[in-house]
């Protein structure tokens, strides 16, 4: 059975030729393309090239020469069927199931290529050759666009009264016709309407540069009228999976790093027009996990530009939380924001490209940076309002796939609440050093005026949350019964605890024997209690609370031992003791 053709194009999408070939052949980057040594013949000179922009290998000393297909084939000594298997499995992508309708599915796809190419060949044709749509060219005029851009993107324009629809019916079926996205039914006058009419038309291509939907852009200022429209989706366009222009930026991946993400059509053509050629849009949808993953198929960086005005400051929010879990270590997503009242196509405008791209080297911030200073703007300085914002930060961090970087932001994240936080503003290398003050407005209560390390607090949150949940840590005693405490105080009052629970039998806070005086002093410093106010009845959360203070006191431990073999090393010099800091601080990393 044949593979459809969109779903073979979709393997080629997300998997570059280097990256195939790089599991079987170690490659060296020289210049646009990636050498190495033969998998066809033993050599000792490369003579093995990968092209990347091209899509396909060659060997010079066997004349072997394909696309990743071809190379899985030979190498692996797979037939075709098999090698698209394993490859749609290596891009993450579901094995294509066959069913009796795939065939006519590929039929379909054929005819709705074709009456794409034509319709984008007509009107692309007619708004070069008609000079007759003056309102036209006054936009084009207005937006500085030269006929250069407008073949280069094949812009069109659908006139108000179009009659394509009578062109296409003399070769297609009125329902293949209307399939496409390109006429809608009017019922009140029974006649189908070209979508696009009186608007500009931009073509979205497929990866392989073919038309598969279109945006269009209104030229006369009509509030009745949306001022961006797009295709409808169809059994062969997802907008959410689809990038305008990224046929012809991603052939520059083997010359830069980093695309740029914009809102529309015109910021990607303006951008293009000025030199900056490494730039796509999404399709009037909020920024998709599949776009990203495509993206990061071609391009280590992505900065997202969108217009500097609130909609685009609430977009960049949504695109920041839908697509930090697709981070990962070798990749990275900044965000650019541009001056007030500004988009790409009219700040590279009035500027140039050079100071374009000076502006977004000084300006761009990393996701994780962005996330935490948008909630942080939302955050007033008490303790409902911090607990909201932990629990949010906490949150978008676990979305993301990857456990290095999930673990990374996550830190980052604590590492700068904690500077907000009245008992944690040191450093964790002063945790066991450095005590934490305590604040004006807790002297009323406390006549002692004592003093708590940010451990000693952290502590006392583990205590106050086993008491109060003494039922649930009793069915829940082997996540309690191995954490690891310092004070010697709570040490002892933790094992009192631990060893009520063990026994099986229902207890009472009273039954516990702990001073009452030192309960006081739990219920009065623990900050958790803040927290759980609201959350008495959600064992789920109160688990994950749980879990976040042990995560904490390990990473305590972690950072004790590593202040006692530095002072340790710094005294014998002793490889042992450099093996063993190298191997916790490696530890300490990955935490």
């Amino acid at each position: 059975m044949k593979y459809p053709k969109e779903y073979l194009d979709e393997i080629k999408t997300r998997l570059k030729v280097s990256l195939v070939v790089s599991k079987t052949v170690s490659l060296k980057k020289r210049g646009k393309e990636y050498v190495g040594l033969s998998p066809f013949k033993n050599e000792k000179t490369p003579s093995f090239t990968v092209n990347d922009e091209k899509e396909f290998y060659h060997c010079f000393a066997t004349s072997e020469h394909g696309n990743i297909f071809d190379f899985v084939m030979k190498t692996q000594n797979f037939k075709f069927g098999e090698a698209v298997k394993h490859l749609a499995q290596l891009a993450g992508m579901q094995p294509h199931m066959f069913s009796k309708e795939d065939e006519e599915r590929e039929k379909k796809w054929k005819e709705y290529l074709s009456i794409y190419n034509k319709y984008v060949d007509f009107y692309h044709n007619e708004l070069l050759k008609n000079d007759t749509h003056s309102n036209v060219r006054d936009y084009l005029k207005n937006r500085s666009l030269r006929k250069e851009e407008v073949k280069k993107f094949k812009i069109g324009y659908v006139e108000k009264n179009p009659i394509f629809f009578n062109e296409l019916k003399k070769e297609f079926s009125e329902k293949i016709i209307v399939e496409s996205g390109l006429f809608y039914l009017d019922e009140k006058k029974r006649a189908y309407v070209e979508r696009f009419k009186g608007r500009l038309i931009f073509p979205i291509n497929n990866i392989s540069g073919q038309p598969i939907a279109l945006g269009g852009r209104i030229i006369e200022k009509l509030d009745y009228l949306a001022k961006y429209i797009n295709s409808p989706e169809t059994p062969f366009f997802k907008k959410g999976s689809n990038l305008y222009n990224l046929d012809l930026a991603r052939k520059l991946s083997n010359k830069l790093d980093h695309i740029y993400l914009v809102e529309g059509y015109m910021d990607v053509v303006g951008l293009s027009k000025n030199g900056i050629e490494n730039v796509v849009a999404n399709l009037g949808t909020s920024l998709t996990d599949r776009q990203i993953l495509t993206l990061n198929q071609f391009f280590d960086d992505i900065i997202i530009c969108f217009d500097g005005d609130e909609s685009g400051y609430k977009a960049a929010v949504r695109a920041a939380e839908n697509s930090i879990k697709e981070l990962k270590p070798e990749k990275q997503i900044s965000f650019l924001f541009l001056p007030d009242n500004e988009d790409p196509d009219s700040f590279v405008n009035k500027n140039n490209k050079d100071h374009f791209i000076n502006f977004s080297k000084q300006n761009k911030i990393s996701i994780h940076q962005f996330i935490f200073t948008h909630y942080k703007k939302q955050t007033k300085n008490n303790p409902s309002s911090m607990a909201i914002f932990d629990k949010k930060l906490r949150s978008i961090a676990t979305t993301i796939k990857d456990d290095y970087i999930k673990k990374y932001v996550l830190e980052y994240f604590l590492e700068k609440i904690s500077d907000l936080a009245p008992h944690t503003s040191q450093s964790k290398k002063n945790y066991f050093v450095k005590k934490t003050k305590t604040l004006e407005s807790t002297k009323k209560y406390f006549s002692d005026s004592q003093t708590l390390s940010a451990v000693e607090l952290k502590e006392f949150s583990l205590i106050y949350l086993v008491i109060n949940n003494l039922n649930l840590m009793q069915e829940n005693i082997h996540l309690i019964e191995n954490i690891k405490l310092f004070t010697k105080i709570n040490i002892q009052i933790f094992q009192k605890v631990i060893s009520k629970l063990k026994s099986g039998d229902e207890i009472l806070i009273k039954e516990l024997d702990i001073d009452n005086q030192l309960i006081d002093k739990i219920t009065k410093f623990a900050p958790i209690k803040h927290i759980l106010k609201n959350k008495s009845d959600n064992h789920h959360e109160i688990i994950e609370l749980l879990e976040d203070i042990n995560r904490d006191l390990n990473n305590y431990d972690l950072e004790f031992r590593i202040q006692e073999l530095e002072s340790k090393f710094s005294k014998d010099l002793s490889e042992a003791t450099f093996n063993e800091l190298k191997e916790l601080k490696k530890k300490q990393n990955i935490n």
